[in-house]
């Protein structure tokens, strides 16, 4: 059931307050008005006493022969003459509740307006944008207050995020200097020949190089979503041609996978960033392969509509569960973690492709294929930052 605004609330409220007033006092001005009408009534009643003597409390002049007709006369007039009273404050009563309700509603609004431009204000409100979300000074005095208090936390909001992402580049950065220097170990041990190594020592070379190379793309993917602020957004973009050329990029891939890539690209052009538009598309393109089943298919469409860039990326594979359509987009989330070590992933490709798509005002969501697997739509507007 839909929830009533506070507008409408204060209109009701109030139309019916305004009811009860002009009821009880059209009702009091009817009883007291009826009062005298039937005095009046009483008096022309009674203008001939019990013993025939004419009474004097009327001053008008009416023969006597008339008089009986013109007292039926009268005391019909009287009963119309209230009927149509009550009629009439009836009438004008429901009349004024409803033109008060009315002047409420607008008024109300008027008066409201400071709130729904603070809620559209805080429905606004991204990490990315904390800093031009701030609420300027309201001449009421209760908004202004609750404008400084929303302020305040905007700052303490924005000190943390900009805390985490200094975290995150100063680790990655930190992490960056020893993974290299154990990869060029690894390098050069992996160049020589080493006849005397048994199965394990092998083996455990084998897994350290891969785990090496593991952190390697991690840590390079953690510097890539905390300098993503920093990337300019205002390159003009056509993105039938980066959906191209990622499907070439990752055709070996594709080919080694045994999967099949469709790509069903209408002439599509937004502004953001090369880059990342093409990390987005590589991402979703490649997790599609990763997680596909054998001589299955992942189909790219992309095409614009309506001042709007439409993505999306179909796989055959498994389908993702409703219930974690969601988290998917968490860092180091996984739906099949046996699954995600045996290929190697680092568990960030999601959580950067939503990144990207935040910081260009996008939106993405996770749909059911037809044939079981899964849909991942992006939809862009073509003025992105």
């Amino acid at each position: 059931m839909k929830r009533m605004s506070l507008q409408w609330r204060l209109t009701c409220i109030t139309t019916l307050c305004i009811a009860i007033i002009c009821g009880c006092l059209t009702m009091f001005v009817y009883k007291n008005g009826v009062h005298y009408i039937d005095s009046l009534q009483d008096a022309v009643e009674s203008q001939w006493d019990e013993k025939g003597n004419k009474s004097d409390e009327i001053y008008i002049s009416i023969p006597d022969d008339k008089w009986d007709e013109f007292a039926d006369e009268f005391s019909f007039q009287v009963y119309n003459n209230k009927a149509d009273y009550k009629r009439n404050s009836l009438i004008i009563t429901v009349l004024l509740a409803l033109l008060g309700g009315v002047v409420t509603y607008f008024i109300s609004g008027h008066a409201l307006r400071p709130i729904r431009e603070f809620s559209d204000k805080i429905e606004e409100v991204q990490a990315q944008n904390l800093s031009d979300s701030r609420i300027e000074e309201n001449n009421v005095k209760e908004l202004n207050q609750l404008g400084i208090s929303y302020n305040k936390m905007l700052e303490r909001l924005s000190e943390a995020f900009e805390i985490q992402r200094q975290f995150t580049a100063n680790a990655a950065h930190e992490l960056r200097t020893p993974l290299a220097l154990m990869q060029v170990q690894l390098d050069l041990y992996n160049s020589a020949s080493h006849p005397g190594n048994d199965a394990d020592t092998l083996q455990t070379i084998k897994m350290v190089t891969e785990q090496n190379d593991k952190l390697n793309r991690m840590v390079k993917t953690l510097l890539d979503m905390s300098e993503l602020q920093t990337v300019g957004r205002d390159d003009k973009i056509i993105l039938d041609a980066i959906v191209e050329e990622v499907l070439a990029d990752l055709e070996p891939l594709a080919v080694e996978k045994n999967i099949k890539l469709i790509g069903k690209c209408e002439d599509a052009t937004m502004t953001g960033s090369d880059i990342l538009i093409y990390r987005l598309v590589y991402n979703l393109v490649e997790n599609a392969i990763k997680y596909n089943h054998p001589l299955g298919q992942v189909t790219v469409t992309a095409y614009q509509r309506n001042k709007h860039v439409y993505l999306s990326v179909e796989d055959t594979g498994s389908g993702i569960p409703k219930e974690l359509r969601e988290r998917v987009f968490e860092p180091f989330f996984r739906v099949d973690k046996s699954r995600s070590r045996e290929l190697g992933g680092v568990g960030l490709g999601l959580a950067f492709v939503r990144e990207i798509v935040r910081v260009h005002d996008g939106s993405i969501c996770i749909k059911s294929g037809k044939t079981g697997g899964t849909i991942f739509e992006v939809t862009f507007a073509q003025h992105s930052m």
